[in-house]
């Protein structure tokens, strides 16, 4: 890959980059493509840079400046983007599996339908985040912040979000089954139609949290905090699902399943058939 200044050229197959001059500031870049897979890239200011269709895959980018950035289609695959500043990057369509986004400043990103699965984005900064239909499955979220993210329709199934802050997050629609959300903060978040079946949510805080229409299927809601009658009732569970005691949820059937974890009350037998109405049958009598 080669540097000029001014715009930058990614060379098809180069896997070092050599910048002209020592000049660490390469802010003034138009734009990168091509292939560069392993470039070192650490540290450098690439803010304002646009990368269109650009492979980057296993790249190392630690600490560098890509505020504002535009990432699109690109494939950044098994990268280390550890401590990056990307506040305010637009990230469309780009393949971020497997990357490291450990301790990364992502607040407001806008990165609708964009592959994280795999990636490890433990402490990442993800506050006000446009993260619409995105694919996390598999990711690592630990102790993340991603308050007031946009998640609607994300896949957030198989994830790790122990002690993550969702506070505020838009999460309708979203599949978060199979996921680790221990400790984890969802007040005032909406999770209307999200799909929680099988997470483990022990700790987890739902003051004020949205739930119409969740799948709580198979959720251990018994060491929860903030949940209420009126926001268990909005959701839909079964006989697997454990409650804090007292609180009745509806199946996704018609039964109730009672507030005392691993009990669920017995079906309420179906009403008898109402009887036939009586028929009067008419004889006619023959005349002598």
């Amino acid at each position: 890959m080669l540097l000029t200044g001014t715009s930058a050229y990614a060379v098809p197959a180069a896997a070092e980059m050599s910048i002209i001059g020592q000049d660490r500031d390469v802010a003034r870049m138009v734009s990168l493509g091509g292939s560069c897979n392993r470039c070192e890239l650490s540290g450098r200011n690439l803010s304002g840079s646009t990368f269109t269709g650009a492979s980057f895959m296993g790249a190392t980018l630690v600490g560098t400046n890509l505020r504002g950035a535009e990432l699109i289609g690109s494939n950044f695959s098994s990268s280390d983007f550890s401590r990056a500043d990307m506040q305010g990057a637009e990230i469309l369509g780009s393949n971020f599996s497997d990357a490291n986004f450990t301790g990364a400043h992502m607040s407001g990103i806008e990165a609708q339908g964009a592959n994280f699965s795999r990636a490890n984005l433990g402490r990442a900064n993800l506050s006000g985040a446009e993260l619409v239909g995105a694919n996390m499955n598999g990711a690592n979220l630990n102790g993340a912040n991603a308050s007031g993210a946009e998640l609607f329709g994300a896949t957030l199934a198989n994830i790790s979000a122990r002690a993550t802050s969702f506070a505020g997050a838009e999460m309708n629609a979203a599949n978060m089954a199979g996921s680790d959300f221990t400790s984890a903060n969802f007040s005032d978040a909406e999770l209307d139609g999200a799909r929680l079946s099988g997470a483990s949510v022990r700790g987890a805080n739902f003051s004020d949290a949205s739930l119409s229409r969740t799948d709580i299927r198979g959720v251990d809601l018994s060491g929860a905090r903030g949940l209420t009658q009126s926001q268990i009732s909005e959701a839909c569970g079964d006989a697997a699902t454990q409650l804090p005691r007292g609180l009745t949820v509806r199946s996704c059937g018609s039964r109730i399943v009672i507030g005392r974890p691993g009990r669920a009350a017995p079906p309420v037998p179906a009403a008898p058939p109402a009887p036939p109405s009586p028929r009067r049958d008419f004889a006619r009598a023959d005349r002598p």
